[in-house]
């Protein structure tokens, strides 16, 4: 098996804009499309779930990830449909991504969910998700939720319903990722912290009576690739500084690859080296920039990533290993 390399759609995109980039992109040859969702943020958000229907009704081939659904705004209900209508929609291609969310206070207040109350929402979501996209016929009374004989009709395409691919950086996602989740999709870490993070949530898995390789690595990355390394880095900072709201100047060389397109794929490719079976690109660039960085993705990154071997996942503790970590010359 090949790494999988994902495309993220620019945070700030008319929603409208998505079917031609999903088309796209799936004649590029990326393996999956992402989308995020804020109900409220700094800037204009989309919804992932109305955003990747859309998607779904142009492609065929790529996989479909929310990335990440903020779980504790959804009623856990509802969530279970949406997700398996989407599953069907797309003929079982579709991912599910949970995050906790937390970091834009006033959405939550907009949804009427407390934030402090994100994780155990969460965690109870998952729990009722898990086994109602098994088909179970569910009696569960719960601190938010209540199901009172209730199972999903239809069931989704896939068994067991759509993978789960667990969000955040935490303790807490982490043991998430260990308990649920069949991915794990950290952001804003260094190889290293990748690597010893998966070895902590595949303890979790394997402390709940799951085999350690039931959890697969991936990153998300943050990304910019220029011709001209300072331009890239630039646009990056640029980029992320009006999303986030905050000087990234401090974190951008640690945790964000740019570069020219060889030095980001040789930097990504240390990530495969740690565990990272999936690979998130998502372009830290403006609107405007973004079909001519998604093509320099897909020209010069994404084959230089999708040749090399996915980690071998260990049955016992220690370091996943890959091919190399240098793909400058492929």
């Amino acid at each position: 098996m090949t790494v999988k390399v994902g495309l993220m759609l620019v945070p700030d995109a008319d929603p409208s804009d998505v079917i031609e980039t999903a088309r796209r992109a799936e004649e590029q040859g990326f393996d999956f499309l992402s989308c995020g969702e804020h109900v409220l943020f700094h800037g204009p958000t989309p919804n992932a779930f109305v955003c990747l229907a859309a998607a779904a009704a142009v492609t065929t081939r790529m996989r479909l990830l929310s990335a990440l659904t903020i779980v504790p705004l959804y009623p856990t209900g509802l969530l279970a449909k949406m997700a398996t209508t989407l599953d069907r929609l797309s003929c079982g291609r579709f991912d599910l991504g949970v995050g906790v969310g937390g970091e834009y206070p006033p959405e939550f207040a907009a949804c009427g969910v407390p934030v402090p109350e994100r994780g155990a929402r969460t965690d109870e979501a998952l729990e009722i998700c898990t086994r109602l996209f098994a088909g179970q016929k569910l009696m569960f009374d719960g601190s938010y939720a209540r199901i009172d004989g209730y199972r999903l009709d239809p069931l989704p395409v896939q068994q067991d319903g759509p993978p789960l691919w667990v969000g955040g950086r935490s303790d807490a996602a982490m043991r998430r990722a260990g308990k649920y989740g069949t991915h794990w999709l950290p952001y804003m870490m260094s190889p290293r912290q990748l690597r010893e993070g998966l070895e902590r949530v595949r303890d979790t898995a394997e402390a709940a009576g799951r085999p350690r390789a039931a959890v697969s690595g991936a990153i998300y990355a943050w990304t910019a690739a220029h011709p001209d390394p300072a331009v890239a880095r630039f646009t990056a900072l640029e980029t992320l500084g009006e999303v986030y709201q905050q000087d990234f100047a401090m974190l951008a060389d640690r945790y964000v690859p740019t570069g020219t397109p060889e030095q980001v794929a040789d930097r990504l490719a240390e990530y495969v080296d740690a565990g990272a079976e999936s690979v998130l690109l998502s372009p830290a660039c403006s609107t405007a920039e973004f079909p001519g960085m998604v093509t320099r993705f897909a020209e010069d990154i994404l084959p230089r990533l999708q040749a090399l071997p996915t980690p071998r996942r260990t049955q016992s503790t220690g370091a996943t290993t890959a091919g190399r970590a240098k793909i400058g010359g492929i």
